[in-house]
């Protein structure tokens, strides 16, 4: 059984929001770097079905990339940070497999489906994902995309000038994830 801990500098977490309503012509659809994270997991490519894998993401360091200026991205932060996710109530996210399935595509490349627990804004709810793992020497990559609903974990979702610009509830997020043994 190989155990890989997460590299969060040679790996990318980021989230896509996009603005709706009225003026969202006007409003920004932020790109969210995930920057402090970490985790193992496990593999063995003898024993597929025990695959396992836990992330933990520290909240307050998400952070606006991109081209946004430097006002409005310090005041998306604040409202990330405050309003939205609450960091100092809830500081850390937490994705904990349950179950993960893994078919074989080629020598070292696998497609897996991981089943798993996010704690996120103080729920706890079951979340799946899809991605594409590469097992590579010593190193394991793990590629996707998933999406998430804000309102499934009590967030609130951003709204300004009256209702007329506000973030849909439905994020985006994608995923390189490197891990070394």
């Amino acid at each position: 059984m190989g155990r890989y801990r997460i590299d969060a500098k040679q790996s990318r977490f980021v989230v896509q929001a996009e603005a709706s309503g009225l003026l969202s012509v006007f409003g920004h659809n932020p790109v969210i770097a995930i920057c402090g994270f970490g985790g193992d997991a496990q593999f063995d490519a003898d024993a597929l079905n025990k695959t396992s894998l836990l992330m933990l993401v520290q909240a307050d360091s998400l952070a606006v990339a991109g081209e946004v200026s430097e006002k409005d991205r310090l005041e998306i932060e604040r409202m990330m940070r405050d309003e939205v996710l609450e960091t100092a109530r809830y500081p850390e996210l937490i994705f904990m497999s349950t179950s993960v399935s893994m078919n074989q595509a080629a020598d070292d490349r696998y497609q897996a489906r991981i089943n798993g627990s996010l704690s996120l804004h103080g729920i706890t709810q079951n979340h799946s994902l899809d991605a594409e793992v590469i097992i590579n020497g010593n190193s394991l990559r793990a590629q996707g995309e998933f999406q998430l609903r804000q309102s499934d974990y009590n967030i609130k979702l951003v709204s300004v000038m009256g209702g007329t610009l506000k973030v849909k509830d439905e994020l985006k997020l994608s995923f390189d994830i490197v891990a070394q043994q």
